[in-house]
Parts: C-alpha cells; structure tokens; sequence
C-alpha cells in the first residue's frame, strides 16, 4: 500500500480532534471550522490526494458544470424520446397489440389524435400510467 493511502486509511475511525491535529501536521495551516469528522475526514483524504496525485483539470471543469445545474431553485429539464413523423410505437397489453404512430403534433392511436403518450397508455390500461415508460421507452414497463 502506498504511503498516501496509508495515511487516508488512518483517517478512519479518528476523531474529529485528532483529524483536526492532521491537518495542521499536514498542511501548516488550521483545518476548516467544521463540526462533522465525516465531513472532515473527507476534505482532509482528498486534499492529501490532490497534493499526491495532482488535479485533472478538466474533470474539475466538468463537474463544476454539472454541479451549478442541481443548485437550489434550479428545475433541470427531464429529455425525453423525440420521434420523426411515420414513426410507429407498439405495445402488446392483455393479448391485444396496440400500435400508435407519431404524426406532426402527436400521436394516432386507434385513429384519434392524442398530444401525449400518456392519455394514451390510460384508455388501454384503464389507469393511470406515464406514457413513455407504459411504450417502453424509459424503464421497464410491467
């Protein structure tokens, strides 16, 4: 084992104290005013690894990226399956095979014009389910 994850496997299990004692050893400067080891434990093991191993710059980019889109407030937009015009989505439910094509707007089902799956998925099961996964198209449908 190398001396950098000797050192990172110490960590666990100390107290919030002698985590503190760490850091000062380790980096010549107090430790951040925290009050959870966990927390702690965790800064202190990836500051001993990015003094040992370096930053990946753009891995950092990245994630800082990803982490300004789950701020507080921000509402992400759920992407969902976008199909042509003459596409055709089938469903086998209780023996019966229902197919639904996409038109321009919508969907045909059964020759009606529905704006959703989902009011779609409703007629044929009787109640009430998310279209896209009922068509398969997010997770497995029951």
């Amino acid at each position: 084992m190398s001396e950098i994850k000797a050192l990172i496997a110490t960590l666990e299990g100390q107290r919030i104290d002698a985590l503190r004692s760490i850091w000062c050893e380790q980096f010549e400067e107090g430790p951040p005013p925290l009050r959870s080891a966990n927390v702690l434990r965790y800064l202190l093991a990836e500051r001993l690894q990015l003094r040992a191993h370096g930053s990946n710059h753009d891995l950092d980019r990245r994630l800082s990226k990803t982490a300004s889109r789950h701020r507080p407030g921000y509402k992400p937009t759920v992407r969902t399956a976008a199909f042509k015009p003459g596409s055709r989505l089938e469903r086998e439910w209780k023996g019966e095979r229902h197919q639904v094509d996409v038109v321009d707007g919508g969907y045909v089902w059964n020759g009606q014009t529905f704006a959703s799956l989902s009011p779609i998925a409703r007629q044929i099961t009787g109640s009430r389910w998310n279209g896209p996964r009922f068509f398969g198209l997010r997770e497995e449908a029951a």
